[in-house]
């Protein structure tokens, strides 16, 4: 099932970029739970395009419509089926895309793979699919917070080779939310602002950092071995567009220390077991240990860049193409509340799993 996600809560999203909308099924989603569509719409706000100068103007109001799971204000227990309709369609724009493969585009590959592709920005392969995700997502951080007030937030830490000093402290949304590029540090987000307007003047685009934190967090979240809490972070990080790395914790740093320096020791407060430091990101063993979830995710500069580039046609001659249409320079701070969203995803799936297992029988 390559279009879904999830063991217990699941979602299946469907839908291309310049098709006639987007979307997702959720399955799974506990019956009785208070929903309205505005809690849905604000995370999609957040998402859409439009936003301010340093995305892509593409206009879309990104309204969402509940066809289906919910009665009188409530989820049902069955299925909840999302809609988002595509509003600002320009299809014309990737006429030569039609014969030319993108390069660092899914264009190629969609083609060998499937013996044809849908050029339309991209088809499936766009980032316009993830609407369905942060719809979803909505509603799994919704749940999340009822059962344990568990709280989640994603900023920029880097656009390029700017780079924010680490935080030490969990910021508030309205922190995140002050500047268009979604860093919490002022002075740094200027920068990263007035760097992302230099290289789209130039034709080109950059990439960057996301870090996102969870406190709030039960011990026990994630399952030993292959399920294990990291590893399936890593995946739903890694399904998204454009990324091309995944540290938790100290990441990659850890591997420079020794076991001395890395270790967090444990220590009892507040009648609980706690650590010290935090170099562990909140998992031990694939699993969670009630400490605050700390990880980090690369992404690449958008693919598509107003410059001439050297690549091939679907008859294997070597040709040129200079991309149109309307595209972020970068695609990072649009991502935050994507990167929130399948966070919520996971922990909320494996929060239902960690009850079905350890919570229905009584020995």
């Amino acid at each position: 099932m390559p279009n879904s996600f999830g063991t217990l809560f699941t979602i299946t999203t469907w839908g291309e970029s310049h098709g006639t909308a987007v979307g997702v099924v959720i399955d799974g989603c506990p019956p009785n739970l208070p929903l309205t569509i505005e809690e849905i719409q604000v995370e999609l706000d957040r998402r859409r395009p439009g936003q301010s100068d340093i995305v892509t103007p593409r206009k879309e109001s990104d309204t969402v419509e509940i066809l289906s799971g919910l009665y009188e204000g409530r989820t049902t227990g069955t299925p909840i089926s999302l809609l988002v309709r595509n509003a600002d369609q320009r299809p014309g724009a990737y006429d030569e895309m039609v014969e030319k493969y993108r390069p660092s585009h899914a264009d190629y590959t969609y083609q060998s793979k499937f013996g044809l592709r849908d050029p339309r920005g991209g088809g499936r392969s766009s980032a316009r699919e993830t609407v369905g995700r942060v719809a979803a997502g909505a509603i799994a951080k919704k749940i999340l917070r009822m059962a344990g007030s568990v709280e989640i937030r994603a900023y920029l830490t880097q656009v390029h080779d700017i780079e924010m000093p680490p935080l030490q402290k969990f910021p508030t949304l309205a922190e995140v939310e002050a500047s268009p590029v979604r860093c919490p540090d002022p002075l740094i987000a200027e920068q990263m602002i007035a760097r992302i307007k230099e290289v789209r003047s130039q034709g080109d685009s950059v990439g960057g950092a996301i870090e996102c934190r969870v406190r709030g967090m039960p011990v026990g979240l994630g399952e030993p071995v292959f399920d294990r809490l990291e590893a399936d972070l890593a995946k739903a990080m890694l399904s998204l567009p454009a990324t091309k790395g995944f540290e938790v914790g100290s990441g990659f740093a850890g591997s420079r220390m020794k076991g001395s320096e890395h270790n967090d020791p444990f220590e009892m407060r507040d009648g609980q077991v706690h650590t010290t430091s935090n170099r562990s990101g909140g998992v031990q063993g694939g699993i969670s240990n009630g400490e605050e979830l700390i990880f980090r995710t690369a992404f690449k500069p958008t693919a598509t860049i107003l410059q001439s580039q050297k690549t091939v046609n679907v008859k294997g001659e070597n040709t040129e193409l200079a991309a149109r249409g309307r595209h972020d320079p970068c695609v990072v701070p649009r991502a935050v509340p994507i990167v929130e969203a399948m966070t919520a995803l996971v922990l909320l799936d494996h929060w239902m799993r960690h009850l079905a297992q350890n919570r229905i029988f009584k020995f």
